[in-house]
């Protein structure tokens, strides 16, 4: 039978709507309006929320913490029980020894098969994959490990320019070959959550570049391998100023957020058909 033709849907992450003026039709409305193909909920998980998503045709999917081995079971059985595409993980704390830390990841490995619910690990801050080397070596212990690749997170916390991003990007290799998912924010080397312009100017700064390379090579990477899902998730996550994302200039946002997650989705969008037309023949390593 021919394969299923690869896909990318974009979400919209919950948060990021917070700080928000809400749209006059609603936020879900909206959201499915402008093109969304679905959600990202955020847990405690609300049944009345998961079902009006449905309603309207949007896909769900769900993203938690686990800070013990029990937390992941938890969440992978409540995902499973909404019906949830997928459910992405911060993982530890990043002061975990790596006899802890692995036992964390077995635990997230172990509820994603027992409960048949993809779980991917965050490249995230205060995670046990807040940095490059680290992840890396976790992967070479536990090559079957899946990813959320938010590499806004590294870009800016490791400063990935700083030392060669050409050589950086080649170290992560067996990072980009297992992200299935990617939390579309974009930053500068000083900076992880900036405005970026429209679409066009976007494409003029260094690090919108770098970006849309490392966003390239992950769809790219994906297309290549053999799997059971013909669907790629890119969800957008612009977060507020009072958690520190957003920057605040004279009490106001330096953008709008709605409209930036709009210019992130149309670059993934070129990023995934610029990775079709790559042709194919890379595995896992």
């Amino acid at each position: 039978m021919p394969k299923p033709p690869r896909k990318l849907h974009c979400y919209y992450n919950w948060l990021s709507r917070e700080g928000l003026t809400c749209p006059s039709e609603g936020w879900l409305p909206a959201i499915q309006r402008a093109g969304y193909d679905g959600i990202q909920l955020v847990e405690p998980l609300e049944i009345d929320l998961v079902s009006a998503c449905r309603d309207l045709g949007l896909g769900v999917c769900g993203c938690g913490r686990v800070n013990t081995p029990d937390d992941a079971m938890r969440l992978a059985e409540q995902g499973s029980r909404f019906g949830l595409e997928c459910v992405t993980l911060h993982v530890g704390w990043g002061m975990e020894d790596d006899e802890y830390a692995g036992k964390l990841i077995e635990a997230v490995l172990a509820a994603s098969e027992q409960s048949s619910l993809q779980l991917y690990i965050e490249t995230h801050r205060a995670t046990v994959f807040q940095d490059m080397w680290r992840t890396v070596q976790f992967i070479r212990r536990y090559p079957e490990v899946r990813l959320n690749g938010d590499f806004s997170h590294w870009y800016t916390g490791l400063e990935m320019v700083y030392g060669g991003f050409e050589k950086k990007l080649e170290f992560i290799q067996p990072v980009i070959e297992r992200v299935r998912f990617l939390h579309g924010r974009i930053g500068n080397p000083g900076c992880m959550q900036v405005d970026i312009g429209d679409v066009e100017n976007a494409c003029a700064l260094p690090y919108v570049l770098h970006f849309t390379q490392i966003w390239t090579a992950v769809f790219a990477a994906w297309m290549k391998q053999e799997h059971n899902s013909p669907v790629f998730c890119f969800t957008t996550e612009l977060l507020a100023p009072d958690i520190y994302y957003a920057r605040l200039f004279r009490g106001h946002e330096e953008s709008d957020r709605w409209q930036q997650s709009l210019v992130l989705a149309e670059l993934a969008r070129r990023c995934f058909a610029n990775a079709q037309k790559q042709g194919s023949g890379i595995g896992l390593i």
